[in-house]
């Protein structure tokens, strides 16, 4: 713990913290319990203190005192990361592993590096025989675990079980993949499928992805451009066309209840929203979709015939249960969308501005534009890219995605069925992410 400015009050808080972890560490559980109540009584309410005082409860199984210690540090400090792990543990010791996972989901929720709170979840998942959700949580453990922790010695058989089993979990995916893929590679030349097999390779953990910075599914040897000219695009000029019908619509949906509108950001239990914190569940950052994770909302699409009609001008993906995404995106005076990589580069993202008042503007990777009456923005969105508006004025966009012009037909039908694929493999688990 740090110790607060630099007074009597404060050294003697400091004292008793140091008194209470190394008594604590040398497994003296109850001196570091009283050190940390005298503590306590001289710093009511301290998150930290409370927690560490609860750890040391557990030790001594007094589990009602822990809990007690936990609550006061959680109505202190909503959301605090190591109490919903100590509460976990207090779930497994009494036999509830759903208990213990929903409350490893809030400390991984609140701080994605918990990759302490990864581990534990993980081997509660293994006991309860979901061996391909522990895998996902082992292998983010991994990639999350700092340096120096990777070479503690107490943790080496640790470490060498969850390599093992992202080792065994990356194979038995490469299998099924393989047979979801394999008439269709079959069918082609070497050659053909090359850039697949690599993009394979790289979803199944065999090589790591260097270009750019796709969240999950990457392929290989697509450039890294920031924007494309929409010239080269025969479908845009069909889209930028319906400009003013699509505005037309937009209105017609914005006025009145605004029905239909819902937050851009939405995690669910157990995700983090990370930097998108300022903007989840807030319509700072609103939504109307035509289509959203794959699914038509017909009851718009029928409120925007124009803006449909458009669209399907475009080269749109169609995966199930994954896209296309379609929608009016609303963003509000003083709203910015902090940077961020998409989730695969098999895709580019098209928006067509509807309005666009000053001091709106996008950046991607390092090339920051302002919004043009009429001109498509065609991006990769798997390069780091953020939008800002400091305008008093809403900022609307329509968005939608295509296929990256450089797949070939076999690479989109061949991504299609792994994305798929994926979802079926991991039945839909959270930890999966977005694709």
């Amino acid at each position: 713990m740090s110790i607060p400015p630099d007074d009597a009050l404060s050294q003697r808080i400091g004292g008793l913290a140091r008194e209470a972890e190394q008594a604590a560490g040398t497994g003296n559980h109850a001196h570091a319990v009283r050190s940390w109540q005298q503590l306590l009584a001289l710093s009511p309410g301290h998150p930290q203190a409370l927690t560490r005082l609860a750890q040391s409860q557990l030790a001594l199984g007094d589990r009602d005192a822990a809990r007690e210690s936990l609550r006061q540090a959680l109505d202190a400090k909503p959301g605090h990361a190591m109490a919903h792990a100590v509460l976990a543990r207090i779930h497994v010791a009494e036999g509830d592993s759903a208990g213990a996972i929903r409350e490893l989901d809030m400390a991984i929720r609140h701080d994605p590096g918990a990759w302490g709170a990864l581990f534990e979840k993980a081997q509660l998942l293994e006991a309860e025989g979901r061996a391909r959700e522990a895998a996902l949580c082992w292998s983010t453990g991994l990639d999350t675990m700092p340096p120096d922790a990777r070479q503690a010695p107490h943790l080496q058989a640790t470490l060498a079980h969850a390599r093992a089993v992202t080792a065994r979990n990356q194979q038995q995916l490469r299998d099924f993949l393989d047979t979801r893929t394999a008439d269709l590679r079959a069918q082609e030349r070497k050659r053909d499928v090359e850039r697949f097999e690599h993009c394979l390779d790289i979803v199944t953990g065999r090589r790591a992805f260097v270009t750019a910075r796709p969240a999950n599914l990457a392929m290989p040897e697509l450039p890294a451009i920031q924007f494309f000219h929409r010239e080269d695009f025969p479908w845009a000029r069909r889209v930028e066309e319906a400009m003013p019908e699509v505005l037309a619509e937009l209105e017609a949906v914005s006025s009145g209840d605004r029905a239909g509108f819902e937050p851009y950001v939405q995690t669910r239990p157990g995700e983090t929203s990370a930097q998108f914190a300022p903007l989840d569940r807030n319509l700072a950052w609103g939504a109307y979709f035509l289509w959203k994770h794959g699914n038509r909302i017909d009851a718009h699409c029928e409120r925007c015939p124009a803006t449909v009609a458009a669209v399907e001008h475009a080269p749109m993906v169609h995966i199930r249960t994954r896209a296309p995404a379609v929608l009016f995106s609303e963003l509000q005076p003083g709203a910015h969308i902090p940077p961020h990589n998409g989730a695969t580069n098999t895709r580019l993202t098209v928006h067509l501005p509807l309005i666009f008042p000053d001091n709106c503007a996008f950046r991607v990777g390092d090339d920051t534009r302002p919004w043009v009456p009429g001109e498509l923005f065609i991006f990769d969105d798997t390069i780091l890219h953020e939008a800002w508006n400091r305008s008093d004025q809403r900022r609307v966009v329509l968005i939608f995605d295509v296929w990256h012009p450089m797949l070939t037909m076999l690479e989109r039908e061949l991504v299609t069925r792994t994305v798929e694929g994926l979802v079926d493999f991991y039945d839909g688990a959270s930890e999966l992410g977005e694709l």
